[in-house]
């Protein structure tokens, strides 16, 4: 399966680090126009191959990937790949069958529809923030490594749904609805010996051109196939935007 990501920072690259786990080709389609978080380039790429597009210069580059992909990860904010002729109907015009997932920071429909966020400002806005009697942010971007699960989820739904009934399939995530599921989890009251977490069988080595890296395995199984990752973190642009 071929995956375009198109996305940056954490909750879109890691959906599309996911699937490249579990054997999907996955390019990620950056520019070198847009910023990055180098070491979130990194601890995202892995299994990943990346090119640079310039949308406002090159479309066709991009249409010539949609054609051939069977996934697009988009995650930039709502509207803004629309304006560039890539919106969802656009998509499946160049590829009958594509499985679209989106993800935002808090949905496509409701009075915040469209605003920019991140996973901290999420935290605050849904009151996860507040849990300890004053807004402090969670010790980790939750929103955004659950949304990412969550989308790379939504990706092979979608796909187990185009091979039994055909059609195109579309996805929408939001940080702000993944906060409020969390939540709804409810909370366990911390214990009162606790002790730092043993990680040392849940890491793994590779060499990579940033030197070698230390990182987590991916977790889980299906049916006995363990996710890995065969390549490691490209740089970004690195290679060509071909399939």
């Amino acid at each position: 399966m071929r995956v375009l990501d198109l996305s940056r920072v954490i909750a879109g690259p890691v959906a599309g680090r996911t699937l490249a786990a579990h054997g999907a080709e996955v390019l990620r389609v950056g520019s070198a126009n847009l910023p990055e978080v180098p070491g979130l380039v990194v601890e995202t790429g892995f299994g990943k191959r990346s090119c640079d597009v310039d949308l406002r210069t090159e479309p066709e580059r991009l249409r010539e990937l949609v054609g051939a992909a069977d996934v697009v990860l988009r995650a930039y904010r709502p509207g803004a790949l629309e304006t560039l002729g890539f919106g969802v109907e656009d998509l499946v015009r160049m590829r009958p069958g594509i499985v679209v997932v989106d993800i935002s920071a808090y949905g496509v429909t409701g009075q915040w529809a469209g605003r920019r966020g991140f996973d901290s400002l999420v935290q605050m806005v849904s009151g996860i923030a507040n849990h300890e009697g004053r807004p402090h942010p969670l010790p980790c971007q939750a929103l955004d490594h659950a949304t990412g699960y969550l989308a790379a989820f939504a990706a092979v739904a979608g796909l187990t749904h185009r091979a039994e009934q055909g059609g195109s399939w579309h996805a929408d995530l939001s940080l702000a609805r993944t906060a409020w599921w969390l939540d709804e989890l409810g909370q366990t009251a911390p214990a009162e010996d606790r002790q730092e977490p043993q990680t040392e069988d849940l890491l793994d080595r590779m060499d990579s051109a940033f030197g070698e890296l230390t990182f987590v395995r991916p977790p889980g199984s299906i049916e006995g196939a363990e996710p890995y990752w065969a390549t490691p973190p490209p740089r970004p642009g690195e290679h060509a935007p071909v399939w």
